[in-house]
């Protein structure tokens, strides 16, 4: 499964999930409530059966030993009948006998509702667990069945791009290495339309080799090496291309855990990105602290830096393909990449696990 297929499943399952989820959790919850007001009510006319059959002189031999009663006498302030509280252990209730303030109060032990109480408790959160894992499932059969058309696109998608990939192969070879040969007639080796034709085959090429390793997300092989060989061979293509440009590598032992064709075409990118965008003379510096990589050029800056790794964005005389794909490689290779800009250059930084 895709990146982007992964997000599009976890925020379908997630949003349905949780909605759920919220509606079972409050739905246990007012029933619980209502369930133990009821209990409530019901230990309080438990409480004036009780106190009827002491009023009227019937025999209490039939009430639990849970209850007991006491007189009181209540001379300056009147208790209010709806009168129903817990006193420690036990649930009392005041009931007046007659009109000379005398008032009996009768209790019952809180323990049979306690264990009720808990009981309830349980039966609920079990119920919701339960239905929680129920729709865990559901969620999971929904979202798998909502992305299968979304699936069955990309498939098409990637089988296309891979054809058009593979018939590209032979022509763009071809320009190559016909362009190699044109450099090394004498009489165009400073010619400047050549130069400018040997860049833009450069520019085909890297396209190309993007879109190769692009395909290749998924299948990534991840291995433990050092970084430093591998940016000294980017660096030496580029060197040759912008003779202009000052490049300073100062990496001896960096290893990371990385693909390294996919780690090759995201330095490309970013390094190519900072030669063509370089100001005249200027530099690019490569150098790691600790598990970061920092690439810095010597440019005007970035105007918009937080939308370079947007597809839709794109800089003069770019595709703007090139650092969307750097964004997506280094995604699958779990490297966290940002940049700094200023009008005296930019810098990328991209920390590995």
């Amino acid at each position: 499964m895709h990146h982007h297929e992964k997000a599009a499943f976890l925020k379908f399952f997630i949003t349905y999930f949780v909605s759920v989820a919220m509606l079972i959790l409050v739905a246990g919850f007012f029933y619980f409530n209502q369930m133990k007001n009821h209990m409530l009510r019901m230990e309080e006319f438990s409480l004036i059966k009780y106190a009827r059959h002491i009023k009227m002189g019937d025999p209490i031999e039939g009430f639990h030993k849970v209850y007991r009663h006491i007189y009181i006498t209540h001379e300056k302030t009147p208790v209010d009948i709806r009168n129903f509280s817990t006193v420690g252990d036990e649930f009392t209730k005041i009931i007046p006998m007659n009109h000379n303030g005398r008032y009996l109060q009768v209790f019952k032990l809180k323990k049979d509702f306690d264990e009720k109480l808990f009981n309830l408790k349980v039966k609920i959160i079990s119920i919701q667990l339960l239905l929680l894992l129920l729709f865990a499932y559901l969620s999971y059969k929904l979202a798998k069945n909502a992305l299968k058309p979304l699936q069955e696109s990309i498939v098409t998608l990637d089988k296309f791009a891979k054809d058009l990939i593979h018939d590209l192969n032979t022509p763009v070879t071809s320009i190559k290495l016909n362009m190699k040969l044109l450099e090394k007639n004498p009489d165009l080796a400073n010619n400047k339309i050549v130069q400018r034709l040997n860049k833009s085959v450069h520019n085909i090429a890297e396209l190309h080799e993007n879109l190769n390793i692009l395909l290749q997300e998924e299948t990534f092989q991840m291995q433990t090496i050092n970084l430093c060989p591998l940016i000294n061979e980017v660096v030496e293509v580029h060197q040759e291309l912008y003779k202009d440009i000052r490049f300073e590598v100062d990496c001896l032992q960096f290893k990371a855990k990385i693909n390294s064709n996919a780690m090759k075409q995201i330095l490309q990118n970013i390094i190519s990105n900072a030669c063509k965008y370089n100001s005249k003379n200027g530099y690019v510096k490569i150098y790691h602290k600790s598990s970061i990589l920092y690439i810095e050029d010597g440019g005007k800056g970035i105007k918009e830096p937080q939308k370079i790794f947007e597809r839709s964005y794109s800089a003069e005389h770019s595709t703007g393909i090139g650092l969307d794909i750097v964004k997506r490689l280094a995604l699958a290779m779990d490297i966290k990449i940002d940049v700094t800009t200023s009008s005296q250059g930019s810098c990328f930084i991209l920390e590995f696990q």
